[in-house]
């Protein structure tokens, strides 16, 4: 089983053409390679062009959501009814609306994919975890950060019980905390613990 590979270029044209070569190589082989969970980041200058990621964006600009959008049928992203240009009550069109990015792909200012080939197109993303870590388009340590801090909450969540029995000395205690719970923040951790 192959995992976690990183495909590294300067244009985006050489990273179709890696990841072509490495899905012939690795199909050749007899292995299979699931497209779905794949991902594209664009770092650097071009990754500029993009604008800052919001948990609901919007499919047509970008910003964030309310409770004033639609859903479109063929991307599957929420729109801001203003970028809509619906007119009057949205009840009307709520179940076959498409946004104006799926009607007219050419005119879509943002990007949330990289087509590889014709039956294929990448996920286009800000962040994603490599090896147990995060990396950001941005470069900063920001989302790694607070990955590591969610693991070592999880793990202590999960230590709870252990912790906090009587029967348990506090020296044991202590080093169970920081045999799972630090480890997990300081990446020391292995899968299963």
């Amino acid at each position: 089983m192959l995992d976690d590979l990183a495909v590294i270029a300067e244009t985006e044209e050489e990273v179709i053409k890696k990841l072509n070569e490495w899905k012939d190589n690795v199909e050749s082989k007899g292995m299979r390679v699931n497209m779905n969970k794949t991902k594209v980041m664009i770092s650097g200058e071009r990754q500029k062009v993009r604008m800052k990621a919001v948990r609901w964006p919007c499919g047509v600009c970008s910003n964030g959501v309310g409770s004033s959008s639609l859903h479109c049928t063929n991307c599957q992203k929420w729109v801001h009814k203003k970028c809509s240009g619906i007119k009057g009550s949205m009840s009307k069109v709520a179940k076959s609306f498409i946004c104006s990015c799926c009607l007219n792909p050419v005119t879509s200012a943002v990007r949330t994919g990289v087509d590889i080939w014709a039956s294929a197109k990448l996920e286009l993303v800000d962040k994603f975890c490599y090896l147990g870590d995060m990396l950001s388009v941005d470069g900063d340590a920001d989302a790694a950060v607070k990955a590591r801090i969610r693991i070592g909450w999880n793990k202590f969540s999960h230590l709870v019980p252990l912790l906090t029995n009587k029967d348990v000395s506090l020296i044991m205690r202590g080093r169970l905390y920081r045999a799972v719970c630090e480890a997990a923040c300081c990446m020391e951790v292995r899968p299963g613990l």
